[in-house]
């Protein structure tokens, strides 16, 4: 079986984001039959003349009642082909920062676009964000053809006026498929009210999509979670530092660096709780022993000595504000957590605030709203150690923390040191 293929379905309210999950839920056999039957009578109650398969995601009672998504939901299913964890990511302005949280480390992000309505501008703060959140992938989907009689012009028109925005971002692999998320053309099954699309259906592209070379093999990096010291009669020397593997490989025998320290030691061992492992990659958890008796601790990080994260208190970063009871604020002083590091850090300037429909860099700024997006410098009270959010999502990447409410407030993808 291929590499599990985390999703998350983006787009404007009522382009079909629930009902596409439902309808890959069902359309695969991965509900239950009471669950069918609950969703099927729930239906009938609210009068509906069909299975409203968004029922299935839609759990709280103010989404069903309002037929939106307020909250992330998180979905599993799986095929003969792949396991899939499906983010369903609320369409409305005022849920911006909800749809952040569950689309900042996806593979893949599933952007819905209503036919009838064509291109709008959730569709472009949404595609924005995906293009800030470095998503690898972008499957668009033309919902509710059904609705347009399935015409071929309506499809190419919609996929040329994406195109010409999309040009703008960063965005590497977009593909676009016409769907009826209601009936299920083309979701599972190809359709045959269709025949002019010659492209696979929505669950061949998902099942079929090469994710495995996403992700940083090349730059090692081992932020230090916990130090395991047992000190007892069967372990009475054992000294590891345990966390997950964030990018390259780890392999028994290479010349490492800590920092912040710069000492310099050897891998001896790799274990985890099924045994000992000769090299472990990205995302695994494990403990890793040195051949040297070196002060790590917490917030450390293990690197190659020839391949070194950049180290700095300048930060210049993207920053998306998610707290909608207090602004961003020049001056103003939050906890930052960087992987398992934690320090203070000070807003030293709002250096623009990006327009979301235009893509302009709106200047002389120095405050951030809630959903509002801007690039930022911040100072902390110690180094970190980090990478371009280009070259590696987990290192690049960070929150803001309110020290006074202990709330996340902000989610940050690191640029560049500033200078």
């Amino acid at each position: 079986m291929t590499k599990m293929l985390r999703l998350a379905t983006v787009g404007s309210v009522d382009d079909g984001k629930s009902t596409l999950i439902g309808r890959l839920l069902h359309d695969t056999k991965n509900i239950f039959e009471d669950q069918l039957e609950h969703v099927s009578s729930v239906s009938e109650r609210r009068g509906s003349d069909f299975v409203d398969l968004a029922l299935l995601t839609d759990g709280l009672r103010a989404e069903r009642e309002q037929g939106i998504t307020i909250d992330v939901a998180y979905r599993y299913f799986s095929t003969p082909k792949r396991k899939f964890i499906v983010a369903d990511c609320p369409g409305h302005i005022q849920y911006t920062r909800n749809m952040v949280t569950g689309a900042s480390n996806v593979d893949a992000a599933v952007l819905l676009i209503d036919a009838r309505h064509g291109v709008i501008e959730q569709t472009k703060r949404h595609s924005l964000l995906a293009s800030l959140l470095g998503i690898p992938h972008v499957v668009v989907c033309v919902n509710k053809m059904d609705l347009v009689d399935f015409d071929e012009t309506t499809f190419e028109a919609i996929c040329d006026q994406y195109r010409t925005f999309a040009e703008r971002l960063d965005l590497h692999d977009v593909t676009f498929v016409p769907i009826s998320a209601l009936a299920g053309d083309n979701v599972v099954e190809r359709s045959i009210n269709m025949p002019w699309f010659e492209g696979g259906s929505l669950l061949y592209l998902l099942e079929s999509m090469y994710v495995a070379g996403d992700q940083n093999w090349t730059d090692m990096r081992f932020p230090v979670q916990y130090v395991i010291r047992p000190q007892t009669s069967d372990f009475p020397d054992f000294r590891g530092y345990a966390g997950r593997v964030s990018s390259g490989v780890l392999r028994v025998g290479d010349e490492v660096m800590v920092l912040p320290s710069g000492f310099k030691s050897k891998i001896s061992a790799i274990t985890t709780y099924g045994g000992s492992l000769e090299e472990a990659g990205p995302g695994m958890s494990v403990t890793v022993q040195l051949s040297d008796d070196i002060d790590v601790s917490r917030g450390d990080m293990i690197c190659r000595t020839a391949n070194v994260p950049m180290v700095d208190q300048d930060l210049d970063a993207m920053v998306a504000w998610l707290n909608h009871l207090a602004e961003l604020q020049v001056g103003r002083t939050y906890l930052l957590k960087h992987t398992t590091k934690t320090v203070r850090c000070k807003v030293q300037k709002v250096q623009y605030r990006l327009d979301i429909n235009s893509l302009h860099r709106d200047q002389g700024v120095d405050s951030l709203a809630v959903n509002e997006i801007g690039r930022v410098s911040l100072r902390t009270s110690e180094p970190i150690f980090f990478d371009d959010y280009k070259n590696n999502r987990a290192t690049g990447s960070f929150i803001l923390i309110d020290e006074a409410t202990n709330l996340t407030v902000a989610g940050g993808m690191l640029r560049r040191i500033a200078k």
